[in-house]
């Protein structure tokens, strides 16, 4: 039976389902986690550190999602503050300076709405990380592991290949913000989740996403483990090709990437 554009909103959300730490665990040989913007403080709802698959080295920025009450608050219920997204764009550049691919891990509601990420200068900080995301000399990956919301998903979504699980959702805001600004109702929130074509396969046509990994359906763990395998193996493959490619030409296909994707249905009310 068919899944529903509302039945994946409510997989990707599900608190049981696997986080970016998770899959970095499972996935890479080996993680040394790294801190701080630099100027403000550690926000916990961005993770940032190296990683290795085998001899090759990785820069990883991961939004990071709590299961308990304790994990939510200390990763900000996965919402990224503006020190988050500043602490990202510190090793976007440090991966540049030493030629590491970065691979983003996106995962969250959005960015942090609050009146103290305002103060500090939330806009500001997703749009400087995209603009550096864009312009990277690095060869980027990104990959939607759960819910990509809004700015918060975007901020990170830069990338020279994009990829999704075959659960996530990814779109510009949630689709019960979707209907109170469209329709001045939350309540259609279902019809809104259709209407967004926030799913794997709506974004995969649209080509906003380059590919969707399957995510098994029977035992957890076993799917758990058959979609790191799949991601590893995309991550290392995909690697392997764009840095066959000059710095420019890595720079420019990501230009032309997100310059070319497929037109959006105008929705009407």
């Amino acid at each position: 039976m068919k899944t529903t554009a509302w039945e994946k909103v409510e997989i990707a959300r599900n608190t049981k389902r696997k986080t970016a730490l998770d899959y970095i665990d499972e996935i890479f040989d080996e993680f040394i986690e790294l801190h701080g913007d630099r100027n403000f403080k550690d926000d916990k709802a961005i993770v940032c550190g190296l990683a290795r698959i085998g001899k090759q080295n990785f820069t990883i920025i991961a939004e990071q999602k709590g299961r308990t009450t304790k994990e939510n608050i200390e990763r900000n219920f996965g919402m990224p503050n503006p020190e988050s997204y500043r602490k990202a764009i510190r090793f976007m550049k440090q991966a540049e300076k030493f030629n590491r691919p970065v691979i983003t891990f996106i995962d969250t509601k959005g960015a942090y709405p609050g009146i103290g990420a305002e103060e500090r200068g939330q806009g500001e900080a997703i749009a400087k990380s995209m603009f550096e995301m864009a312009k990277l000399k690095a060869p980027t990956i990104a990959i939607v592991i759960g819910e990509g919301s809004s700015g918060g998903a975007l901020a990170i979504g830069v990338a020279n290949k994009v990829l999704m699980l075959e659960n996530a959702i990814y779109s510009i805001l949630s689709p019960e913000g979707f209907s109170s600004i469209l329709w001045k109702d939350s309540s259609r929130y279902k019809e809104a989740a259709e209407k967004m074509r926030l799913t794997a396969k709506d974004l995969k046509d649209l080509k906003v996403i380059d590919k969707i990994i399957k995510e098994p359906s029977g035992d957890v763990e076993e799917s758990f483990k058959a979609v790191s395998e799949s991601l590893k193996k995309e991550i290392k493959t995909s690697i392997s090709k764009l840095k066959e490619k000059s710095e420019q030409e890595i720079v420019e296909d990501r230009y032309t990437k997100f310059r070319n994707m497929g037109e959006f249905e105008v929705i009407n009310g």
